[in-house]
């Protein structure tokens, strides 16, 4: 199985042993791409985006197209998205937020709960993209 690491200057760069996203061939015509969980960090600065929860999620989501992008994709190519979120109650934004950024039919979708994220961020996702 061929690797291909997908890399962009248009989302954050990897804060630890991680790609942004790994590329597999699946097929002869088709790949599945993997991408890395994204915070609210911007791609500039690598600071968090300043602003409430509505911000960081809307962050996240430019980061992970940034990445999809970057493989040659876009977000309408996310089969499976998972997101994770340090207050449970926020799921009702990004459910708005989400709204902005995919149309029908959706991602397959997780939310799990979790205690923290780095960077103290209160949102962080991560995706698989089908090209």
């Amino acid at each position: 199985m061929a690797k291909k690491i997908i890399s962009t200057d248009n989302a954050p760069q990897a804060i630890g042993t991680y790609s942004q996203a790994v590329q597999v061939n699946t097929a002869k015509t088709r790949a599945t791409v993997y991408l890395s969980g994204q915070i609210p960090l911007l791609a500039e600065t690598m600071e968090m985006v300043e602003g409430d929860i509505v911000e960081q999620v809307h962050q996240v989501f430019k980061n992970i197209r940034a990445v999809a992008r970057a493989a040659g994709g876009d977000l309408s190519a996310i089969v499976k998205l998972t997101i994770y979120l340090t207050d449970l109650s926020d799921f009702a934004v990004v459910n708005e937020v989400m709204a902005e950024y995919f149309a029908e039919p959706y991602p397959a979708r997780a939310a799990v709960g979790v205690a923290a994220l780095p960077r103290d961020a209160g949102v962080e996702m991560d995706a698989i993209m089908i090209l």
